[in-house]
């Protein structure tokens, strides 16, 4: 590697690991507040915050690395410009076209990792993601039931209160059970609680305990006393299943006709495409005068990848309902931009050295 392919690349990968870092820590902010909203909603237990939070992050990964690619890339070159390192590469005989090869050296593991996650780690990661929550749902104290507080029922009109809880979520004391079905409200309370499994439903057997139903604002009011009542808990409408499109492997997307299958699988594939289109397109956009203003061209760079992104979820949405042929996948996108990219090098001059005056 000569000295300075050398120092090209390492100021590329510098920027570019720098980008890609504040942008994972931007990424982290937004997955945390869902993720929080989602426990707060008990949809995800609190036990398992610190794993849905890393699981998350790996699926993150392949929508923010071409960006940090794209704009890491574009502040490194446009530097080179800004500073005028440019000229003297140039002056010494150092073709602009030459540039490409420490562009390549960085875009290409990029993309590696980018080809990696999307296609092997992000449906693993996701489906383990959601295989943990529905696994954690069996018990309702990992399901986010806690003593002495009051916790939703999922898919239920209702609300559970116990004041104590075993370590294994199987034993409770002091039950209070508050549901509402066709206008009726109904009221159960216990003084010990089991739960059991039973032909794949959850039950718990409530003990020594009371109910009370009746529609609120009448009096006709109907109170039972029990030493054993059970109750079938309430169980989410869609459960979870490894057919699912975005957590199916690669290998199972590949022999699926299905559409959405086709859709999840053009994505995969899109996204390690990005970073080197992105990679490509950035030599010539980050050309700029000494003069010129720092972030005009990083605001037009900018625009350009959320079209870009923006057009890829139109497509993969058309190809999830079918308006889109599963053979054109995503290349009526990337082509177009490939060409696009291909153009700008060459009007900018880095492909095609012009050829010597004659004496």
């Amino acid at each position: 590697m000569l000295t300075v392919d050398r120092y090209l690349w390492r100021e590329f990968a510098e920027s570019v690991l720098a980008t890609t870092v504040v942008l994972l820590f931007v990424s982290l902010g937004v997955v945390v507040a869902d993720l929080l909203a989602e426990i707060a909603a008990g949809k995800v237990p609190v036990s398992l915050m610190v794993s849905q939070l890393g699981l998350r992050l790996l699926r993150w990964l392949p929508m923010v690395l071409p960006l940090g690619v794209f704009l890491g890339l574009l502040l490194s070159i446009g530097r080179l410009y800004r500073d005028s390192e440019m000229a003297v590469l140039t002056a010494a005989g150092r073709s602009p076209r030459e540039m490409l090869r420490p562009v390549a050296w960085v875009g290409l593991p990029a993309a590696a990792i980018v080809a990696t996650s999307s296609l092997w780690i992000g449906p693993w990661a996701q489906h383990t993601a959601r295989q943990m929550v529905a696994d954690a749902d069996r018990s309702l104290l990992i399901a986010g039931l806690e003593a002495g507080r009051f916790r939703a029922m999922p898919s239920s009109n209702g609300i559970i209160y116990v004041t104590g809880l075993s370590t294994d979520g199987s034993k409770m004391t002091n039950v209070f059970i508050q549901s509402d079905k066709d206008g009726r409200m109904s009221v159960v309370t216990a003084q010990r609680g089991e739960l059991f499994v039973d032909a794949g439903e959850r039950y718990l057997r409530l003990l020594d305990g009371m109910r009370v139903e009746g529609v609120p604002g009448r009096k006709d009011y109907r109170v039972l006393r029990y030493q054993r009542s059970e109750v079938r808990l309430p169980v989410e409408a869609a459960p979870y299943t490894r057919q699912d499109a975005g957590t199916a492997t690669t290998l199972a997307l590949l022999a699926s006709p299905r559409a959405d299958a086709r859709a999840e699988l053009h994505w995969r594939i899109a996204t390690p495409l990005a970073v080197l289109l992105l990679a490509l397109l950035a030599v010539p956009l980050a050309r700029s005068e000494p003069r010129q203003p720092r972030y005009g061209l990083l605001l037009l760079a900018l625009t350009m990848y959320v079209i870009y992104m923006a057009l890829m979820l139109v497509g993969r949405s058309y190809l999830t309902l079918g308006k889109l042929h599963g053979w054109m996948g995503l290349w009526w996108l990337h082509l177009p931009l490939l060409a696009f990219a291909w153009w700008s090098l060459r009007r900018d001059g880095n492909l095609k050295t012009p050829p010597a005056r004659s004496p």
